[in-house]
């Protein structure tokens, strides 16, 4: 596993508050108890302050998902 996907399930982790062995890669904003308006924006904090960047408002709208999550990092030159 990458460095970059650590920060990213440690990021989803955290933001979440979802144990690290609880985390998938399948998880999405639909599908995940706990997810909800107030875990995304605590979510999204994390992953700004994880990769040191801040996030455009269609992109915090968009992201719905993990793998959404990597898709749209990617545009922050972030690889994984």
């Amino acid at each position: 596993m990458s460095e970059n996907e650590e920060k990213l399930r440690s990021a989803f982790s955290q933001g979440l508050r979802i144990p690290m062995e609880q985390l998938k890669e399948d998880i999405s904003y639909n599908s995940t108890p706990g997810w909800d308006s107030i875990a995304h924006m605590a979510l999204i904090g994390s992953l700004d302050a994880t990769f040191n960047i801040m996030m455009e408002t269609d992109d915090i709208i968009d992201l719905s998902s993990y793998q959404k999550a990597k898709e749209i990092l990617a545009k922050y030159g972030v690889r994984f």
